[in-house]
């Protein structure tokens, strides 16, 4: 078969894709993905062919895409003044390389199965991947803050990205405006640079401006002994267990406040992270603003837990976020984050808790809160079909960033975690997210699970993205000392965030004195941990801590 023709049918390497340094001066230089061979869009259940003469516009009817050739990255420029669109296919074609790996991404935050796999392992990866074999590295992903929620698809001859814009359920009404879809962007590994270098390099590359810390943040949360069953004098006794095991003067501990300190709804329900009224505390906590004067006076920095979308019991129907499969009970409705009100109860909110004298909030659920699923659940759609926020012209990333920006201006100085918030549109935003699902104070195998695994896979991203907070030591008498320590080491020499659930039947003389070290470390600058197995297991047993290499034992 004539060589050229052979290319053209099989299509490049993977590495082959990236293209075009845009100066050799610079190091490592900036690259550029290939033109795609092939753009298609989807409107309902309709795809749509696009054609190109020089691939950089693409039309069909009144349609039109335009890939904009920067420095160092690819702009997405998307214009559907008539037709609803639900996402942009962009794809190029290539050959595979039986013998890389491909690492990943997830939307939100990770659920114990992030890890180095093969390529025909994996359907969909949300933002970005790299490539890996036993010489280099490749790097495909998009800037962080994207209009249009992105991942990559790989298959035997092509590689596909797909730009998911639609609002909600349904196809974005776009109208006469032009959508910034995304900024696609690309690296290789320089030589001698390992993939651990490089991830971290990339992501540093997709967000220009990660929202930093002062300093490390580390501290205490009651969340995994109380699970919600807590209360201001709770509050206080575990804060004054443990604020004088934190000997460092100039960077003090937070104490924060978990879910269960809200007024309560009326309608009965189990649920300790439902609220009807996250501006007024229960019974239980009475006034925050006294309560926050008093964890300063101990010694430690106040922080507090909400909810943003949770609606009170009485609002009315046309606030909220219409009933869908997995949003679809009555006694929990959402706000829909498309009526300016609902922004503005929001910010309300925000604003209070930084009346009240808080200098950190912990805002969760929202995305399942919008979506109805937990980013497991992502597999066949981020949602279910169908259903459309109030305001349908805006991109349900859009939408989020839009939600986020809002409590960050609200927030003012008040450092902001995320929980359950897509990842890629938090970061740059807020100064620290949690990066994996729960770990627990009742079963040490989940937290190995999700604790070490997120920790091993997403520490790449910490400080290029924001500080990335791998949850809690749930110290309690139901999981293993043996155990929980190596955990608690491993957060507290990572150089990420260090959160302590503490029950007090749990804290011995050797647990104080343990803490004691692991605060002292967790309160300084350190290099971020390294999973030096990471490309061979799901939990990573082998890290570099601080320039030392440290096994911990996960069994």
């Amino acid at each position: 078969m004539d060589r050229k023709k052979f290319i053209k049918i099989s299509g490049v390497s993977m590495a082959g894709l990236i293209i075009n340094p845009t100066s050799f001066s610079n190091f490592p230089p900036q690259y550029l993905l290939a033109l795609p061979d092939q753009v298609y869009i989807s409107s309902g259940n309709q795809q749509l062919t696009l054609i190109s003469a020089d691939k950089t516009t693409w039309v069909y009817k009144d349609v039109t895409l335009i890939i904009k050739q920067l420095a160092g990255h690819q702009e997405v420029q998307v214009q559907s003044p008539k037709i609803p669109l639900n996402n942009v296919q962009l794809k190029w074609n290539y050959s595979i390389n039986n013998k890389s790996k491909i690492l990943g991404d997830h939307w939100e935050r990770t659920y114990g199965d992030a890890c180095w796999q093969s390529p025909e392992a994996i359907k969909k990866i949300p933002w970005y991947f790299m490539q890996s074999d036993a010489k280099s590295t490749n790097c495909f992903g998009v800037k962080t803050g994207a209009a249009s929620i992105c991942f990559w698809q790989i298959n035997n001859n092509s590689i596909q990205l797909v730009l998911d814009t639609s609002s909600g359920g349904v196809g974005v009404r776009l109208g006469t405006r032009t959508l910034h879809a995304a900024d696609i962007i690309t690296t290789k590994s320089t030589a001698n640079e390992t993939p651990f270098t490089t991830g971290k390099r990339f992501c540093k590359l997709m967000c220009e401006k990660p929202r930093l810390t002062k300093q490390p943040v580390y501290g205490i949360n009651d969340w995994y002994f109380a699970y919600g069953n807590n209360s201001s004098q709770l509050i206080l006794e575990h804060t004054a267990l443990l604020v004088d095991l934190a000997r460092d003067t100039n960077n003090r501990p937070f104490s924060v406040i978990d879910a269960g300190w809200a007024m309560s709804s009326p309608v009965p329900q189990d649920d300790s992270s439902w609220g009807d009224d996250f501006s007024k505390p229960n019974d239980k906590f009475k006034d925050m603003a006294t309560l926050a004067v008093a964890i300063k006076n101990l010694g430690m920095r106040p922080g507090i837990w909400t909810r943003a979308l949770c609606a009170k019991s009485h609002d009315p129907k046309n606030l909220l976020l219409p009933s869908i499969e997995g949003r679809d009970d009555p006694k929990q409705p959402i706000l829909d984050p498309t009526i300016e009100e609902n922004i503005e109860r929001v910010k309300y909110n925000i604003s209070m808790y930084k009346q009240w004298g808080y200098e950190l909030v912990k805002h969760d659920f929202s995305t399942y809160d919008i979506l109805a699923k937990w980013g497991f659940q992502m597999k066949e759609a981020i949602t279910q079909p169908g259903w459309h926020f109030n305001d349908d012209s805006k991109t349900t990333a859009e939408v989020m960033l839009h939600l986020y920006k809002a409590i960050r201006q609200a927030a003012g100085d008040m450092y902001l975690i995320g929980c359950n918030t897509m990842s890629h549109l938090s970061a740059g935003i807020f100064e620290l997210n949690r990066i994996g699902d729960d770990t627990s104070g009742n079963d040490w195998d989940r937290t190995r699970k999700m604790g070490v695994n997120t920790l091993a896979f997403r520490s790449i991203q910490h400080d290029n993205f924001y500080a990335t907070d791998a949850d809690c030591v749930g110290l309690t008498n139901k999981v293993p000392w043996k155990k929980n320590k190596q955990w608690m080491q491993l957060l507290a020499e990572s150089g990420t965030p260090l959160f302590i659930s503490a029950q007090p039947a749990a804290v011995g003389t050797e647990q104080k004195e343990f803490i004691t070290n692991c605060f002292t470390s967790a309160a300084k600058k350190l290099p971020v941990a390294e999973p030096l197995d990471w490309m061979d297991t799901l939990t990573p047993v082998k890290w570099k801590l601080a320039g030392k290499e440290v096994d911990f034992d996960w069994s």
